[in-house]
């Protein structure tokens, strides 16, 4: 079976990991229907707050979106990238503009082994089964060791550790965490965009990655739940703007 694959060449981008899948099963939601930014962060939500197994969760957005992490600048984000739509993010990591990325979120229930590791090791676990993905679409990526870091609020100008980053240490895949009771929160984003065809072959060779057993599923978020995180926290401007 398919699976994140062990390299000993010490100059392979992804020679440290361990070779093995991080999930015994996995749903994989290819989600068909692209929400505005507070629409789809209180889906991501609702996923962490009930999944009981881990899923896989690929989408769009629908307009023009950026998101600022939990502890982000909304003015700096503004500024960077004026014109656009803001949200934020319940999870940490940097300004993030949607309109040209690839999007997913993978949600780990409590007892999943991202779900118990350290943040750091359950982002390198994550990473490294992303990066097997686009080197297999011929797309040139590392693990970061940490050293390409700039202190750029942009997300993509400031590659952390195990961030992906490709020729020339620019960067190519980031992500956010947050870690409740219920579970690992990951929102994930690309910057290597594809068409609908190519987002969900992309998301079935990651969930093969990820998984040993995968199962597409189509979910249906409840309406009513939706609205109300949309207008509690994520629709909020005193939400948006906390920083």
């Amino acid at each position: 079976m398919p699976c994140v694959r062990a390299n000993a060449d010490c100059g392979s981008p992804l020679a440290n990991y361990e070779g093995r899948v991080i999930f015994e099963r996995l749903m994989l939601w290819l989600d068909p229907v692209k929400r505005p930014g507070p629409e789809a962060m209180a889906v991501d939500e609702w996923l962490l707050q009930t999944a009981t197994d881990p899923v896989l969760r690929v989408y769009g957005w629908q307009g023009h979106w950026g998101s600022v992490g939990y502890f982000g600048n909304l003015d700096e984000a503004r500024a960077a990238f004026p014109g656009i739509d803001w949200v934020r993010r319940w999870t940490g990591g940097g300004t993030v503009d949607h309109r040209e990325d690839w999007t997913y979120t993978l949600i780990a229930p409590a007892g999943c082994k991202p779900a118990a590791a350290r943040g750091a090791e359950s982002y390198r676990m994550i990473h490294a089964a992303l990066a097997e993905v686009l080197l297999e679409e011929r797309i040139e990526v590392r693990l970061s060791a940490g050293t390409d870091e700039t202190g750029k609020s942009l997300c993509f100008e400031n590659p952390v550790s195990h961030d992906l980053v490709g020729t020339g240490g620019r960067k190519l895949a980031g992500a956010g965490q947050r870690r409740t009771r219920r579970g690992l929160l990951h929102q994930g984003s690309v910057a290597a965009p594809c068409d609908a065809a190519a987002s969900c072959r992309r998301g079935e060779r990651l969930a093969t990655h990820l998984a040993e057993n995968r199962r597409s599923c189509d979910l249906r978020p409840p309406r009513g739940l939706i609205e109300s995180l949309v207008l509690a926290r994520y629709g909020s401007p005193s939400w948006t703007r906390r920083c």
